[in-house]
């Protein structure tokens, strides 16, 4: 499986969603609660150039949030980049 990382902040449903369409994936992934952090916040805002969460890494590239991951998922294009190189 491809290493996944998420950007989350404890109060936020859509972090809440992304978690789930992973787990659902069967998907592990490393979770970083930004919700008190300002440094990991700056960090994923730096590695991301976007502000919101969640913001989802796959591979250390980023792919945005859930619904950028759910449109890739409806369009047949989440598996690859989820499965074994």
């Amino acid at each position: 499986m491809a290493q996944v990382v998420i950007y989350t902040t404890h109060y936020c449903p859509y972090c809440t969603a992304a978690k789930a369409l992973l787990r659902s994936k069967k998907v592990q992934f490393e979770e970083i609660d930004v919700t008190h952090d300002v440094e990991k916040r700056a960090e994923m805002e730096r590695l991301s150039q976007r502000w919101t969460v969640p913001q989802i890494f796959i591979d250390g590239k980023p792919i945005g949030g859930f619904d950028d991951m759910s449109r890739l998922d409806l369009n047949g294009m989440l598996d690859p980049l989820l499965a074994d190189d």
